[in-house]
Parts: structure tokens; C-alpha cells; sequence
């Protein structure tokens, strides 16, 4: 996210007389490869009706198979794995959650004390992944106690597709990328172990998929060309019944999108000093005073917060607007204060590039814009924790910062004075370029730690029914 020093030339007119020509700091983005595909996308809610139907009649079939008191333990749990990895939960939050807490109960680790390496696994994953803090002493038998390493023999211990899990699992935690993406690779890679389960189950997340893929299409139908921003805030809350909080919250990305690009690709600082000052004004009556290029996109932030405003408060949602408002406030005070070290050629400590960093991450006005479209979870206990900056939200924000940076810095590093955590870093420790990297990678799996322990229960808050990471 860079702005660099703006030059000028100087050309003559028509009239022979000097004049100067801005030559902006702008960046070599390439076009969109989606065009305008989903435009002419036309819904046939007949065929929604019809997989809304499929996924109300195997509901109850696997509803009736997570309730059955007579299914062994371990079968039960492989069950609940196979909903939570297919993208299923929301359908049976309630169940889950009920059976968990009385399994994790009656756990005992003598249990285990017979249980293979696949049992085990699986069992363990679907406790944490729900919160419940399972004792890693489950795996100790697996290992040598001289070595601590794991005995060679379980290498031939493998059931189901454990291997092949494993194997993805290590190259691209299923946790960490989009659920909708990790829900269709299971259920490509499975779908055996998933029909040996119960064939409603499969039938389930076929009707699942279809519904979904065409309630997406029409989504982005209304948000025309911005789906790599939709595909984001997929990541987010994919659940069908969040349709207008998935619009809303892109709809918002695409605004701190054209911010960010301003500051960073655009603007010259004397116009980004105006930007940041109407911004914070938040006023109709101060647009004038900003640069053409600039003024429909001001007067479309405006009115699209008003509307919000003005829909919202009907229902008592009204302070969830005003707390992404004053989000979007901050972060375009915090894009000048970047601008203004590159405008001077100043290069900030790397704490003081960090505390400025987090918001500029974006991660704080898009979580919160989250929140604005969930009305029946967010309470108003909820959004004073969220406001309260948790441990779990600063190391989201953390992850957000640092894998941007490290990710873009062989192409930030071919523009201009441009400032990022690998920059500070380097120039606050004395390091080269690789070990602040590797550093920086190293704070990024500790980050990854903050939020997995932020899931644990018991937590402040309802945290099952949205991906705050």
C-alpha cells in the first residue's frame, strides 16, 4: 500500500504557455478476468425451491442420525467431522453442540488407550475444531518417550484416507482456506467415506453445493463486477441465510477497496490531505472542496452509509452502522499517516509501522461491516467485545498485515519509497531481507496460535456461527 512522491513536468499548450501535468504514483493492476459473466446471470427460483426441499427432507434424516442415542461414540464424532468439513454445521448447530458437550463429559483418556491412530485423529480434531480443549496426552502412545518422535509403525496404521488428509492437511490447513473451496475438495476426495456414513449425508451436501452456487450467482449478479471481493467475504460467513450481510459487508469492501487504491495508486497528497479531512467530516456540504476524480465516489460513500443507516435503525441495528462508519473513518486517517511518511521518505520503526499497520490491514472496518448484516448473533454485548479488541481480533488483524506484506513485497519493492513490515523490520533489527521474512513468518504462525486458542471454550461470546479469521 503505497503512495510515492508525486513529480510534475512541465509541457507547453496550445498557446505556448507552461503548464503542469501530475504525474501520479500509479500501479500496474491488471484487468479483472471476470468481465461481465454474471450480468446476465437470470435466477430460477423454481430449481432453488426444488434444492431447498432435497435439504429440508435429509436434514431430518441426518438430524435423527446425530440424535441417535444407541450410535457409538466414535462413529458419532466421525459423523459430525464429516458435516463440519462438508460445509454442513449450520444446519445442526443446536444438535452439535449438545452432543459434544455430553460426550466431552464422559471423556476419559483410558478410552484411548485402545483406540487406533485414525479414531484418535479424528476424535481429537473434531473436539478442538468445536472449541473443547482435548488433551494432547491422546497421541503419547504413538511416540517413542525417548525421542518424542512418532513410532514408525503408524505409518501402516491408516485408515479411510487419513494419509491423504494428512498430506493435505500439512500442505494447506483445511481451517485456514475458504470453506467452500476445502467443503468441495472433501467431498471430491471422500465421497466414498462420506456414502458409508449415511446416504443422506451425501445427498445433502449435493442439494447443499446446487442451492449454493446458484443463490452465489445471483448474489453477484446484484454486485456485478467485484467478485474476487465477494469470493473474500465467502470466507466469512457462507451459510445461506446470510445473503444480505455477504452484500452488504462486499458492497463496503469495495469502497475501502477504491480508498485504498486512491491513497495508494492515485492521489497526490495534497488531494489525499482533503480526502482524509471530508472523510472524517462525514458532511454533503464539504464534497466541493475535493478533487473531481474524487467526488462521485465520496457522494456513493455517503449515501450508501445513509441508506444503511436509515434501513437498519427500523430493526435496532443502527450502532453496528455507526461502528463501521467510524471504522472506515479511522482507516482512512491511518492510509494519510502512511502517505505522509512516503510523501517525506520516512521509514517508521517497526512497532510504529505495526500499530498504524493493523488498521490499514483492512481487517478491522471488514469484520466490523461483518457484523451489520448478522442480526439475530450480535448483540449488544457482542459488539462492546468486538469494540473491547480481543486477543483473537488483534491476531487476525496481525495475520491480515504481515501476509500482505511478505506476500507483496517483491512488487511493492519495485515502486517508490514504498513502506511495509518487511522494511521496518529490517531497518529496526539490522537484518537482511530473508530473516526478516523468515521473522515475519514466525510471528504469523504465532498469530495463527492466538486464534485457535481464542476458539477454546469458554469464550465471551458466540463465536460458532461466524469465521472471524
Amino acid at each position: 500500500m503505497a503512495t510515492a512522491n508525486v513529480s510534475t513536468t512541465i509541457q507547453a499548450n496550445r498557446n505556448n504557455k507552461p503548464s503542469i501535468e501530475l504525474l501520479r504514483p500509479l500501479a500496474n493492476f491488471p484487468p479483472s478476468t471476470w468481465g461481465d459473466q454474471f450480468l446476465s446471470f437470470s435466477l430460477d427460483n423454481s430449481k432453488l425451491e426444488a434444492y431447498a426441499n432435497i435439504i429440508e427432507e435429509q436434514k431430518e434424516d441426518v438430524k435423527r442420525l446425530i440424535d441417535n442415542p444407541s450410535m457409538d461414540s466414535n462413529e458419532k464424532l466421525r459423523l459430525m467431522n464429516c458435516v463440519y468439513r462438508l460445509g454442513l454445521k449450520h444446519h445442526f448447530i443446536n444438535e452439535i453442540d449438545c452432543q459434544l458437550d455430553k460426550l466431552f463429559k464422559e471423556f476419559d483418556l483410558k478410552d484411548y488407550e485402545d483406540a487406533d491412530l485414525y479414531t484418535t485423529s479424528v476424535n481429537f480434531q473434531v473436539f478442538r475444531q468445536h472449541g473443547y480443549k482435548m488433551s494432547c496426552d491422546v497421541f503419547k502412545k504413538f511416540k517413542d518417550c525417548g525421542s518424542d518422535k512418532f513410532h514408525e509403525y503408524i505409518t501402516t496404521d491408516v485408515r479411510g484416507n487419513l494419509a491423504q488428509q494428512v498430506k493435505h492437511a500439512l500442505m494447506n490447513p483445511f481451517h485456514r482456506g475458504l470453506q467452500m473451496v476445502e467443503a468441495r475438495l472433501y467431498f471430491v476426495y471422500y465421497e466414498e467415506e462420506i456414502c458409508s456414513i449415511h446416504d443422506s449425508l451425501l445427498k445433502l451436501a449435493n442439494a447443499q453445493f446446487n442451492y449454493m452456487q446458484l443463490l452465489q450467482k445471483e448474489e453477484l449478479r446484484i454486485l456485478t463486477k467485484i467478485p474476487e471481493l465477494y469470493i473474500w467475504i465467502l470466507g466469512v460467513f457462507l451459510d445461506p441465510h446470510y445473503s444480505e450481510a455477504r452484500i452488504i459487508t462486499t458492497k463496503i469492501a469495495q469502497l475501502v477497496l477504491v480508498l485504498d487504491d486512491t491513497y495508494d495508486a492515485y492521489g497526490t497528497i495534497e488531494e489525499l490531505r482533503l480526502i482524509t479531512d471530508t472523510i472524517n467530516r462525514w458532511e454533503f456540504s464539504v464534497m466541493e472542496q475535493l478533487p473531481k476524480y474524487n467526488k462521485p465516489f465520496y457522494k456513493l460513500l455517503l449515501n450508501e452509509y445513509a441508506q444503511l443507516e436509515k434501513r437498519l435503525s427500523k430493526q435496532g441495528r443502527a450502532n453496528r452502522v455507526n461502528a463501521s462508519r467510524r471504522a472506515f473513518q479511522e482507516l482512512a486517517s491511518c492510509f494519510m499517516k502512511e502517505a505522509e511518511w512516503r510523501n517525506s521518505g520516512y521509514v517508521p520503526s517497526f512497532q510504529e509501522y505495526m500499530n498504524n499497520g493493523l488498521v490499514t490491514s483492512t481487517y478491522n472496518v471488514i469484520s466490523v461491516s461483518c457484523l451489520v448484516g448478522m442480526p439475530e448473533i450480535v448483540s449488544e454485548e457482542a459488539l462492546n467485545w468486538y469494540e473491547s479488541n480481543p486477543k483473537i481480533l488483534e491476531a487476525s488483524a496481525l495475520l491480515l498485515r504481515l501476509n500482505n506484506d511478505v506476500m507483496s513485497f517483491e512488487f511493492e519493492a519495485e515502486r517508490e519509497h514504498q513502506i511495509t513490515s518487511v522494511h521496518t523490520y529490517m531497518k529496526s533489527f539490522g537484518v537482511s531481507e530473508d530473516v526478516a521474512i523468515e521473522e515475519l513468518k514466525k510471528m504469523i504462525e504465532n498469530a495463527w496460535k492466538d486464534i485457535n486458542e481464542g476458539f477454546l471454550k469458554p469464550t465471551k461470546v458466540l463465536l460458532g456461527k461466524i469465521d472471524l479469521h
